[in-house]
Formats: C-alpha cells, structure tokens, sequence
C-alpha cells in the first residue's frame, strides 16, 4: 500500500512513518526533462525507517511537455527511456510507463485532456512502450535483489540533462548515459581486477561485447554513438 501524490512530490512527505506504507511513490509529472527530479527517489531512498521506493507517474510518452506543445514538444521515447533509467538507477525497486492518450482513453466523442493528439487505440505501439521490455530484462539479466544505487563512482556526472547514474549488484556495475557522453569512473571503487566490458542498447535490447577493462585508478569508456536519442548502459561484469 502506497500514496499516490500530485506532481513532483513524494508520499514520503506526508506519510513515510505511516505503519500502513509499504513503500513510497513519487510523481516526477509530465514538467520535467532533466535529472533534477530524481533527486526525491535518491532521498526517499536514503530515508529511515528503510523503504522501498519508486517512481509511479512519470513523464508519459506522447504527452505535451509541461503542456506546452508549441514551445517544448512532446515526450517521445527518449524521453520515457530516461525517465526508467534514472528512476531505477538512483534506488527505485520499481517503474511505471504511461502514455497520455491511453490513461483517458481519447477517442471520438469524448473531450480529450491535456492537449492529447491521438486516440488510445493508434498509440498502443509506441516505441518507448516496447523499450519497456528492454529494460525489465536488463534489470533481471542479472542477480537484482541485492542491487543499489552506485553512482558515486561515476566522475564526469553531467548536467542534469545528461546526468550519468549507475547501480550495482553482485559482480556487476551498470552505468546509464543518457545522451551518449563518454563515462569517467572510480577505480578504487570496483570491486574487482578486471572487467567484461558490454555496451546495451536500450533502443534495440541488443548488447554489444567491447573486450575487458584492468582496474585502474581512472577508467574511461565511449560509447558507440552519441548524441540526442543515443543513450547507452555500459555493463562491467567481473572476470572471475
């Protein structure tokens, strides 16, 4: 049992000592494009009495950013692919997708909310509703439930719109850039001597081997492409 909030707030304001939350949900809202509001999940993570904690409506593909279509555009898979990375990244045990036609069920007839553009049925197939799938199985590729944020080990962390996050878990580290920018890491920070180096496409779901990686002080990593739309997790699983 959880509170659903309004826009970029947490349950965790009101109710995090509440006996019957189980977990806390925040709602990053359909205003933000940037890191910034992530910063919740990372604090409701970091709260005692320890609960879990995720984000429950973020921004939704195909809705107006902070509705103001003329000016801003609209969130597109880029956008809601970010959205599942920084939330699961930074702490969260769990993420929710939304599609703005879909949660009113635009269709003909019925007064559209939001600036909706299209009818629920037409946008069931989304890009970023598959990519969904994408990263469920990244997440469950490897061992989850001792999984936590680990970000500190990243050096060059970016603005907020390009902010670079990572996690980790048994024998592994996860690195997400959203915008394809080059990832700079800790090396004291790793666990072990030498890494399987892997780039994951969260466009496609493919991985791609790149070789193994010697701890060192300094690590530095390029993904294949970058730029707007180009977001990569680069994987380092321990060598055994």
């Amino acid at each position: 049992m959880t509170y659903h909030p309004w826009g970029e707030k947490s349950s965790s304001a009101w109710f995090h000592n509440c006996y019957w939350l189980d977990f806390n949900m925040t709602q990053t809202g359909h205003g933000q494009r940037s890191y910034a509001i992530y910063r919740m999940v990372r604090d409701d993570y970091n709260l005692t009495p320890v609960k879990p904690c995720m984000d429950g409506e973020p921004r939704y593909e195909d809705h107006p950013i902070n509705w103001q279509p003329d000016s801003l555009g609209w969130f597109n898979e880029m956008h809601v692919r970010q959205a599942a990375y920084w939330n699961l990244f930074t702490g969260a045990h769990g993420h929710t997708y939304g599609c703005h036609p879909v949660w009113q069920m635009a269709a003909p007839g019925r007064e559209f909310v939001g600036y909706a553009r299209h009818y629920w049925y037409d946008v069931l197939d989304l890009p970023g509703a598959w990519q969904m799938l994408n990263v469920r199985r990244l997440i469950e590729s490897r061992p989850m439930l001792n999984r936590i944020p680990f970000s500190e080990i990243v050096l060059n962390p970016g603005d907020e719109y390009s902010r670079i996050v990572a996690t980790k878990g048994d024998s592994y580290v996860m690195v997400y850039t959203p915008l394809g920018n080059d990832i700079e890491l800790e090396g004291s920070l790793l666990s072990a001597s030498s890494y399987q180096v892997s780039w994951f496409d969260p466009r496609s779901g493919k991985t791609l081997k790149s070789g193994t990686a010697v701890k060192t002080s300094q690590l530095r990593f390029n993904p294949p492409s970058r730029g707007p739309g180009f977001d990569w997790i680069l994987i380092l699983d321990e060598v055994k």
